[in-house]
């Protein structure tokens, strides 16, 4: 079995995951071309799910996230949706603009998301 990575990050973003928190956190600003870019991402994402069926996806420290990255959430939304057991919580920040903007819509994928804002 391919080993998913728990950090992807590079000189503008960092995306890691915190097993002892079941908590995947986001940082910087991202801004990748297209889905295929992001496919590192959506594995972590999905490992983290997979680990700890209930967990914290943090975005509040992610300055900006462009439309294919919002794509990218969206799938893994729907993604966790098909799990019955998977719960899924998402910290937001009041004073990102795309956060209060886009998060909310995840909610209409899976109305039982937690979302909570900073």
């Amino acid at each position: 079995m391919e080993e998913v990575p728990v950090e992807v990050k590079t000189d503008d973003y960092r995306v890691w995951f915190e097993p002892i928190d079941s908590t995947v956190f986001f940082q910087g600003f991202l801004r990748l071309d297209g889905m295929a870019s992001y496919q590192p991402i959506m594995d972590l994402l999905v490992a983290a799910m997979a680990a700890a069926p209930v967990f914290t996806v943090d975005l509040r420290e992610l300055a900006f996230l462009n439309s294919s990255g919002i794509s990218m959430l969206s799938m893994f939304v729907v993604k966790v949706r098909q799990w019955e057991e998977a719960q899924l919580t998402l910290k937001g920040s009041n004073t990102i603009l795309w956060q209060t903007k886009s998060l909310k819509n995840l909610q209409r994928l899976m109305p039982n998301l937690v979302l909570t804002f900073t």
